[in-house]
């Protein structure tokens, strides 16, 4: 197990499922976004305790689907599958034969992982009906038994096995949504693998990849960030120049109406209300719409985030994926081979703005380390977006970030990217007051503000930083962890 890293939550699911002693079977259901690592999460934990494992193919048929489920069969046992089953009741009966002879011969828990469950049970595949009919029936009965179903569709698993009405109702006993890696553990996977890189440089890649597993692990050993950011994405072999076209394809039907929405989000660099973001997608108010949203939210593809002190429906909707961002601010323009086109993009102003915006998307993730960072970690707040709009340019504003904390204070958060100390002018010191004051009046609050700076290097001492800034929270503060 020494090749996992970080993931101690998700192992304590998985451990509890490992030593429950209720006498029933264990039902995990587990789910995330493709190339999370899900897969290898599962298998590295368990290791000689798998002693199945299907993996659906994306698009197969039923026949097709359930010849692997014999190839699988066939190697789990070690012997070939007299007669292929016609249906997946057939292959349930396998499957419990195979079980039945290895809870008998082996001690402690036994473990059995289908993967890519949405594949495996396309439409009128009759997968559902009997895997609950093989669950009720015999799996639930085992007490020495785990059955893990795994798929990167969050929406469908949420809908089809956690919330399911028919023969899986109430069977899931315990959930598991598995997410990119935060900083720490961004940084943890990188120097596991030897590629020791400055804190700014790793979070180049995070800004870059996100915090998945699989792209991270792309990165060799002796490269900067900005030359694997060029390999992986710009060269015209780059493992990640193809991944954005197949990413939705794989995950989501009519997977155009998912592209809309996140290509309208990335092109809006303060998010979108519903109303504005389904205009901007073309597509219609509605259940269909509803459906849309939430299948990118439990992707982990977008969030919301309430504006200050609105309803749920008044939230703004942000791109948080920061890989999906990545491609389509600049991998996506590119055709043939564009080696070289990052490294000459470092500085530029373009690449400050996109730098910027991935920035804030980061700390909008890290909100725990920086609460922390703060020292009101145990203090209930609520976090926000804040803008007002007033009767001209000059009387609006708008807030990055709003901690609305229970003992009577706000920070005012300003979420801001620089390669080298931030520096506060006369300019930027004249917004924030104006930014302070215009929130007060807008708002009507009584609690005190405090205007914090959550910057890459801390902010450079001067008198209007001094003045102005009451607390200031930096990179290192992200890299904490959490949990």
């Amino acid at each position: 197990m020494a090749r996992l890293v970080g993931r101690d939550p998700e192992r304590a699911v998985l451990s509890a499922a490992l030593t429950s002693e209720t006498g029933e079977g264990e039902l995990v259901a587990v789910y995330g976004r493709r190339r999370v690592g899900k897969t290898f999460l599962i298998r590295e934990f368990f290791g000689a305790r798998l002693c199945f494992e299907l993996v659906g193919i994306h698009g197969a048929r039923r026949d097709v689907q359930l010849e692997a489920f014999c190839v699988a069969l066939q190697r789990a046992s070690g012997r070939p599958v007299a007669t292929a089953p016609d249906d997946w009741h057939g292959a349930f009966r396998l499957l419990e034969q195979l079980l039945t002879e290895r809870l008998r011969r082996r001690r402690g828990k036994v473990v059995v992982l289908l993967d890519e469950v949405p594949w495996l049970a396309s439409r009128k595949s009759g997968f559902l009906e009997a895997f609950g009919h093989f669950w009720n029936t015999f799996g639930s009965r085992q007490g020495r038994l785990v059955v893990v179903l795994c798929g990167s569709a969050a929406s469908w698993m949420i809908e089809h096995v956690v919330h399911e009405r028919g023969g899986l109702h109430n069977r899931v006993t315990r959930r598991l949504r598995v997410e990119p890696f935060g900083l720490a553990d961004t940084e943890v996977l990188l120097r596991s693998r030897g590629v020791d890189l400055t804190r700014p440089q790793v979070v180049e890649l995070a800004m870059a990849f996100g915090g998945v597993p699989h792209y991270l692990a792309q990165v060799e050993r002796g490269e900067s960030s900005a030359q694997a950011i060029d390999r992986l994405c710009f060269s015209r072999d780059g493992l990640l120049r193809s991944e954005f076209p197949n990413l939705f394809a794989s995950l989501f039907e009519q997977s155009d109406r998912h592209e809309a929405v996140v290509r309208a989000l990335a092109a809006r660099r303060r998010g979108l209300p519903r109303t504005e973001l389904l205009r901007l997608s073309r597509l219609e108010s509605g259940g269909a719409a509803t459906a849309v949203l939430q299948e990118l939210e439990e992707a982990g593809f977008i969030h919301q985030l309430p504006a200050l002190g609105q309803v749920r429906r008044d939230a703004r909707f942000w791109l948080s994926d920061e890989s999906v961002l990545f491609f389509l601010s600049w991998v996506g323009a590119h055709r043939g081979d564009a080696a070289g086109s990052w490294l000459r993009r470092q500085g530029t102003p373009a690449w400050r703005a996109w730098a910027g915006l991935a920035f804030e998307a980061m700390c909008l993730k890290h909100v725990r380390a920086i609460k922390r960072a703060l020292g009101i970690e145990g203090v209930e707040t609520v976090e926000a977006s804040w803008a007002h709009q007033g009767s001209d340019e000059t009387d609006g504003a708008q807030v990055d970030l709003v901690i609305d904390r229970a003992d009577r204070c706000i920070n005012l958060c300003e979420l801001k990217f620089a390669q080298g100390p931030f520096v506060i002018d006369k300019a930027y010191a004249a917004e924030l007051r104006r930014k302070r004051d215009v929130f007060q009046a807008a708002t009507r609050t009584r609690k005190a503000l405090f205007l914090t700076l959550v910057t890459t290097h801390g902010v450079k001492p001067s008198a209007w930083s001094r003045e102005l800034v009451a607390r200031e929270v930096t990179l290192d503060a992200l890299f904490a962890r959490t949990s």
